[in-house]
């Protein structure tokens, strides 16, 4: 990574950790809850695409305080389904700290997107949510990615992806995301910046169909696909070929 690439990268890191005793009170406030729906769903699809009641490891990039993890537990508990391991990697020490006292009995590695600190083949399920606007080296990632996974292993993507198609529905979402909802996160946290650069970050990002593209570029074969809520969240799930 180039030394700006990787500057920008810690500034990043180091906002996530002056947000992290607020971010899951943030969250359930900005987004009314609805995100649960679309955890529950991205577990449930991935348990039925991976047809198995047993799992080695589930891998949560970007896992942040852990949400998703618990997700996954519990996702896993109503589906009959046994995981050996479900760890969490993230490079904010304080994300992790709050995910580490919500659920302690999950491992923990403290590593970025690019470099996950696991051997070849060693995952059947990887996430990340709401996490890969913010790798840096994206494409990078996505390697790494296929990497730890173990062959028709599944990568699975919540994220808000760039649209260019500007309808009604979605300039009055985009001014929520612009106009309203930084100044909400930012009473919450006490830091406007953060929630300044979540509008930003997804002007920023690439569309469904240039995040399918990177995938496939990294060893991916697209398996699923869908938006929720006037296109604000989007599901992707695809498998390692």
């Amino acid at each position: 990574m180039s030394e700006a690439k990787n500057q920008k990268q810690e500034k990043i890191v180091s906002m996530f950790d002056d947000i992290a005793p607020t971010y899951d009170t943030a969250n359930r406030v900005m987004s009314m809850g609805v995100d649960i729906s679309w955890r529950k769903k991205a577990c449930d699809l991935s348990f039925e695409y991976l047809g198995k009641k047993e799992i080695g490891r589930i891998i949560d990039v970007a896992c942040g305080t852990g949400d998703m993890m618990g997700f996954w537990q519990k996702q896993a508990q109503k589906a009959g389904v046994k995981i050996e391991e479900i760890v969490g990697v993230d490079p904010s020490r304080g994300m992790l700290d709050v995910a580490k006292e919500k659920f302690p009995d999950f491992t923990y590695h403290t590593a970025k997107a690019t470099e996950i600190p696991l051997e070849d083949a060693k995952g059947d399920i990887l996430s990340i949510t709401y996490g890969i606007r913010n790798v840096v080296d994206r494409q990078e990632a996505l390697f790494e990615f296929n990497r730890v996974l173990k062959q028709g292993g599944l990568v699975v993507i919540l994220e808000f992806m760039k649209d260019e198609n500007k309808t009604l529905l979605k300039k009055m979402r985009d001014i929520y995301l612009h106009k309203i909802l930084p100044y909400v996160g930012g009473l919450i946290s006490k830091n406007l910046e953060a929630y300044t650069y979540l509008p930003n970050s997804i002007e920023n990002f690439v569309t469904i169909q240039g995040m399918h593209a990177e995938l496939e570029k990294a060893g991916f074969e697209i398996l699923y696909t869908q938006s929720f809520s006037m296109d604000i969240s989007t599901l992707i799930i695809a498998k390692k070929r």
